[in-house]
């Protein structure tokens, strides 16, 4: 007889939900539901005002700025002693294009007044009056950019000082007076929702900027401005949007931003009617649906039925994907029952096939540039830390094939890819067998490092070793080209020096690679070198000096240095009667 399972039966566990839903007071759920669309609500409403205000504030700093970009091209050429009739041109100019300024006025490196234009007073020319003790001149030399605090012309319309300073002494100050009644085009501009809007206090909390105007020209009243500074004050610094009235009495919504360099305020504010409509109208479905809930009880038992099959969906999708090769797909099924468990094997055995294939392919990563028994050694131990970035005494072995441009030319591509082939075979063993490591190769060339990253003893003869036992093999291969008529040599060359070793490009494509002036003399002398011919520089020679026998080739000129080098030859029919070199 099979054991009862702990976990209930379907059946069991689908009766109990039926009598549950139909036994448990409705009213609670509707409380819940209003409870939690309540806190979304807000949640919702806090982010908006708080994107809204930002977006006002950018706005209200883009006007601000675009005035100050113009006025900086008054102040970018010096002051002389002459009258400057295109600075008076330009001055001209700019009140034309920005309507928002009404005077402005520039002073020379000395602080003395050279012109003074207005569009409501009379303009001075080269009245030479000291101004060097000018808030506006000691602030801009300061602060680059100054702002002064709002001021009421006639105690109604709000007025801004910016003075900017040019970037060298000479080319002196420009003081503009801005009449910020015109930022009325910004802010009433801005709109969101059906009702809401934003306004502008300055750093004392008056009104500076409002969709009303008639309130602008009275911000200078204290009695106009505390019911704006109120809501301002109600929000506070971090803490989101604050619920206050407005200037009829109406509860609203408002959430406030910093306006950069001016050290105003900008505020969003909607009316809580607004705001918390979506709210309202989440209650009263509420409502409505506790009403026909009683309607809903006979369908509960085919509704249970249906989501019955839903596990089984769950279960389809991830092993379809699973089988696919999503190895990091879980199934998600919380249910308590067999379905649970069936999903529970399912996500082991996918984990542990998923560690499986990290394994595999970070040994394939690993052999890409290393010798299979340094990668082995490299996933034994856990730790690629070797691979790190790092400078380091190198041996650099470069080789290719002597006329395979015109043979690839001649021959047919599968020939090619078939001489190709048998080469990379060849070369590809012996690197394996001297545990050296293969940088890259491109076309018949191929880039050898010795000594990295896994240290070894004697790596200039290690290196030697490697060229000679590499001649010898592709020479093989050379005779038996030559019999099908293909002319072609094998060159290399070796040098030794610091580079900087370690892994390079990005997440899902590294390799290993090295950089230095060594690279590029083992390239060189790879270049130069004929068939059958290792040329070594001096530094591998002295490696091997007594263990291996060296020629020297005397001083040859090498492209890409002013001056000719030593250059050191070994011929792999020297070593003939050695036998093959030992990799050990």
């Amino acid at each position: 007889m099979i054991p009862q399972d702990r976990f209930r039966s379907l059946f069991h566990k689908y009766l109990l939900a039926l009598f549950v839903a139909v036994a448990t007071p409705l009213a609670f759920n509707g409380v819940i539901e209003g409870w939690f669309g309540y806190r979304d609500q807000r949640a919702r409403l806090d982010q908006w005002l708080g994107l809204q205000s930002a977006s006002a504030a950018a706005e209200i700093h883009d006007f601000i700025h675009g005035i100050t970009t113009q006025l900086g091209w008054l102040v970018q050429l010096p002051w002389t002693e002459e009258p400057d009739e295109r600075r008076r041109t330009d001055a001209l100019r700019l009140l034309r294009q920005a309507p928002a300024i009404a005077s402005l006025t520039l002073l020379d490196g000395n602080g003395l007044e050279r012109l003074y234009i207005s569009r409501i007073g009379l303009n001075r020319v080269e009245s030479r009056a000291d101004r060097s003790a000018d808030p506006a001149l000691v602030g801009a030399r300061a602060a680059q950019i100054w702002f002064s605090d709002v001021s009421y012309n006639r105690g109604s319309e709000p007025y801004l000082t910016i003075a900017i300073v040019g970037n060298r002494p000479a080319v002196g100050v420009v003081v503009a007076e801005v009449n910020l009644k015109l930022i009325w085009d910004v802010i009433s501009a801005i709109k969101f929702g059906k009702t809401g809007y934003a306004f502008i206090l300055d750093r004392s909390g008056r009104l500076i900027a409002h969709p009303d105007i008639s309130l602008v020209l009275r911000g200078a009243e204290e009695a106009t401005s505390k019911r704006f500074r109120a809501v301002r004050d109600a929000i506070g610094p971090g803490r989101g949007f604050a619920t206050s009235r407005d200037a009829q009495g109406h509860y609203v919504a408002a959430s406030a931003a910093p306006i950069q360099g001016t050290d105003w305020t900008v505020v969003v504010e909607q009316p809580l009617s607004e705001a918390y409509a979506p709210i309202y109208a989440a209650l009263w479905r509420t409502v409505m649906l506790l009403a026909i809930s009683s309607l809903l009880a006979g369908a509960l038992a085919y509704a249970l039925a249906d989501r019955m099959t839903e596990p089984i969906k769950l279960l389809e999708e991830g092993t379809e994907r699973i089988g696919a090769g999503s190895l990091d797909h879980r199934i998600s099924i919380h249910t308590g029952d067999e379905f649970q468990r069936l999903a529970n094997s399912f996500n082991k055995m996918a984990s542990e096939l998923e560690l499986a294939q990290q394994h595999q392919e970070r040994i394939a990563r690993l052999r890409r540039f290393l010798a299979p028994q340094v990668a082995d050694l490299v996933d034994r131990a856990g730790d690629d830390s070797v691979l790190d970035g790092r400078r380091t005494e190198v041996v650099v072995v470069f080789c290719d094939l002597r006329g395979f441009t015109a043979f690839s030319a001649g021959a047919a591509p599968e020939e090619v890819m078939r001489v190709l082939s048998e080469y990379y075979e060849s070369l590809g063993g012996v690197i394996a067998k001297f545990e050296a490591t293969l940088i890259n190769f491109s076309g018949d060339g191929l880039m050898v490092l010795v000594n990295a990253p896994v240290p070894i003893e004697e790596p200039a003869l290690r290196a030697i070793d490697l060229a000679v036992d590499m001649q010898r093999n592709v020479q093989a291969l050379i005779a038996g080209w030559r019999l099908h008529g293909y002319h072609v040599g094998f060159g290399i060359g070796l040098a030794s020096g610091p580079a900087t070793v370690g892994r390079i490009g990005y997440k899902d494509r590294l390799d290993y690679t090295a950089i230095g002036s060594v690279v590029n003399l083992a390239a060189r002398l790879c270049a130069s070198a004929a068939d059958k011919e290792i040329l070594i520089d001096a530094k591998v020679a002295a490696g091997v000096k007594g263990k291996r026998p060296i020629a020297d080739l005397g001083h040859r000129e090498i492209k890409g240095y002013d001056e000719a080098i030593p250059v050191f030859g070994i011929s792999f029919d020297s070593l003939s009667g050695r036998g093959r070199p030992s990799a050990g």
